[in-house]
C-alpha cells in the first residue's frame, strides 16, 4: 500500500527533528566542555563546574529524550495505514506520555546520580597541584599548617562560618602563596540512609566557642534532598590562634 504524502511528509520532519535535537544535545555538552577548557585556573574551573555542570548535562538529556520522541513520531507508519488515521493520534498520544514521563524520571536520575560524579570531578579539581608563577609544584598545606597563611580576617571567618574552608597553596621554593575560599554550603554528601549524593548542610550552630585554652564544638545539621533524611554531626573546633 502506498504512504499518502502527508505522512512521508511528516516522517521527514520528524527525523529531521530528531536529527536537529541529537545536534543541540551534543552542542550543549561539547560548549560546556569548551568553557570549561577555557578557564586556567583550577579554582575558577572548581567553581564553574560546580555552579553549571549539573544544569548543562540536564539540559543536554532534555535534547536527547526529545530527539527520541521525535524519532518515535516516525514509527508504526504501516499500521497507520492499514488501520487508519485514528492510529496516527495515537502514535501522538503515545510519543506525548512518553516525553512527560521521561521527563521526570530522567529528571530524578540526573539529580540523584549525578553528582557523584560532580563531586569526584570537584575534588580532582580542589586537588590538583598548583602551578607558581616561578613554574614551580605547589604543595597543599594541612590544616594544622594554614593559620600560618591566613590573615586574621580569615582565620576569623574558618572560626565563625565553618561551612567556609580556606586551602593554601605554597612554592617551598619561592615562597609563593596561593588561598583558595571554599562554601561547604555549596556541596553535596553521601546520604547514609539512601546513599545518594544528595546530603547538603541545612544549618549550623556552636555549642561552644574556641577559646584560646579550649576546643570549642560545633554542630552541622545535614538534610538529604532525596530521602529528607535529617542527621546532626559534631565537630570539634580547634583553640583559637593567637593571630585572631
Amino acid at each position: 500500500m502506498e504512504t499518502p504524502s502527508f505522512l512521508t511528509t511528516w516522517n521527514l520532519y520528524v527525523i529531521w527533528a530528531a536529527l536537529v535535537s541529537v545536534a543541540i544535545g551534543g552542542l550543549i555538552f561539547l560548549y560546556y566542555e569548551y568553557r570549561v577548557l577555557q578557564i586556567k585556573g583550577y579554582k575558577e574551573k572548581y567553581d564553574y563546574v560546580n555552579e553549571h555542570e549539573i544544569r548543562y548535562f540536564w539540559f543536554a538529556v532534555v535534547a536527547l529524550v526529545i530527539a527520541f520522541a521525535f524519532y518515535a513520531n516516525s514509527l508504526g507508519t504501516d499500521i497507520i495505514i492499514a488501520r487508519g488515521i485514528r492510529w496516527f493520534y495515537v502514535r501522538l498520544f503515545i510519543t506525548a506520555s512518553f516525553l512527560v514521563v521521561s521527563y521526570f524520571i530522567f529528571y530524578s536520575l540526573v539529580q540523584i546520580y549525578y553528582p557523584r560524579y560532580v563531586e569526584k570531578r570537584l575534588l580532582k579539581l580542589r586537588n590538583t597541584p598548583r602551578i607558581s608563577p616561578a613554574g614551580n609544584p605547589m604543595r597543599k598545606l594541612h590544616e594544622h599548617e594554614e593559620d600560618a597563611h591566613l590573615d586574621a580576617s580569615q582565620i576569623a571567618e574558618e572560626a565563625n562560618v565553618h561551612s567556609v574552608d580556606y586551602d593554601v597553596w605554597i612554592d617551598d621554593k619561592t615562597g609563593f602563596k596561593n588561598v583558595e575560599k571554599y562554601d561547604s554550603h555549596m556541596h553535596a554528601v553521601e546520604c547514609p540512609n539512601c546513599g545518594y549524593f544528595t546530603m547538603k548542610i541545612a544549618s549550623e550552630e556552636i555549642e561552644k566557642k574556641p577559646t584560646a585554652t579550649e576546643d570549642g564544638l560545633l554542630i552541622k545539621h545535614y538534610q538529604c534532598g532525596y530521602c529528607k533524611h535529617r542527621e546532626a554531626n559534631e565537630v570539634v573546633l580547634a583553640k583559637l590562634s593567637s593571630n585572631v
